[in-house]
């Protein structure tokens, strides 16, 4: 994938403005895009670096006073893209890390950096809806594995301020499968 990039935008017309600048400007892919609580809109979209880059700056120039946050970030983890989705099955979970953000943004950030720190999969990064704004980020792997990247989430830079809590589940409940499916 290379690269992926976002724009969070509080106003829904200017962020699906920005959305469509996004896509006009680069040759990008639109991973996710959607209103969120506190009537907030949000593009995330992938590629190459330049391309990423340009597109999310078309949306910035767009959005103008609108924009709330954006961020690049060059290598991402591929599986960061599929747990916006929410698309990564598992069968059985192992620890249980879960993250809850201030900014979409920051979760999109703090799941990558988790998910480059340790050996662990990404279940779901969930943006906003339904959540008063916020976003959460769940992942599974060896108590250690967990720990690690959740304390990596937390020391990001760029998460400073934005991270709501933190909790890891050594050994979660068989049923709580179905709690975050």
């Amino acid at each position: 994938m290379g690269a992926i990039g976002m724009n969070e935008v509080m106003s829904i017309p200017a962020g699906m403005e920005a959305c469509d600048a996004m896509l006009k400007a680069a040759e990008v892919e639109l991973v996710s895009a959607g209103c969120v609580c506190a009537g907030k809109y949000y593009i995330v979209v992938a590629g190459d670096v330049a391309a990423v880059r340009s597109s999310v700056e078309a949306g910035r120039e767009t959005a103008e006073s609108q924009l709330i946050d954006s961020m690049v970030i060059p290598n991402v983890d591929s599986q960061v893209a599929p747990a916006i989705s929410a698309c990564t099955l598992v069968d059985r979970l192992q620890a249980l890390g879960i993250m809850e953000t201030y900014s979409l943004c920051a979760a999109v950030q703090a799941a990558d950096a988790a998910a480059k720190a340790a050996e662990v999969d990404l279940l779901e990064v969930r943006l906003g809806r339904g959540l008063g704004g916020k976003s959460f980020i769940l992942l599974t792997g060896e108590v250690a594995a967990v720990e690690a990247a959740v304390r990596a989430a937390e020391a990001l830079e760029e998460t400073k301020g934005l991270m709501a809590r933190s909790v890891v589940i050594a050994s979660p409940h068989p049923d709580m499968l179905k709690a975050i499916g």
